[in-house]
């Protein structure tokens, strides 16, 4: 798959570095679970503002190093996303079979409902809403990115 004339895999490989910091943010949040940090602290540490930092340094990325536009701006969107929604449901899935909580499953943290109908909202409703808003997002920092470095002298 070509978007803009980049491959998939080069999505992927320029994209790395990021989903190395979401990953690094779901570890921290889980542990920080496990040792019992405090509430305000576990809401600082979270996955989906790692994911939102992630998609601004994307765009960022993707216009200073010249990767492409709008098109490859919402395949990275998307890809992230999916990897912030596949890592949080593999987290609900592993406590919901050995029987345990984790930071993503304990009621204060989790909707009511059975494991998997909270994985498959995350695969689901987390994907679409969270690539829809942070395309919308990314695009319009693309823009103005593109417009406010295309007025430097």
């Amino acid at each position: 798959m070509i978007v803009r004339g980049h491959s998939f895999r080069e999505h992927v490989q320029l994209l790395a570095p990021l989903f190395a910091f979401i990953t690094a943010a779901w570890m921290l949040r889980i542990v920080l679970g496990f040792a019992g940090a405090p509430r305000w602290v576990l809401h600082w540490v979270s996955v989906t503002l790692a994911t939102v930092v992630a998609i601004f340094l994307a765009v960022l990325l993707i216009y200073a190093r010249r990767f492409g536009s709008y098109a490859n701006v919402v395949l990275s969107v998307f890809l992230l996303v999916v990897w912030e929604q596949l890592l949080i449901s593999a987290a609900v899935a592993f406590a919901a079979l050995t029987r345990t909580y984790n930071i993503y499953s304990v009621p204060e943290f989790s909707p009511h409902g059975t494991p998997l109908h909270h994985i498959l909202g995350h695969l689901t409703f987390g994907i679409g809403f969270a690539t829809l808003f942070g395309s919308a997002v990314g695009c319009a920092l693309f823009f103005l990115l593109s417009r406010i470095m295309s007025q430097r002298p």
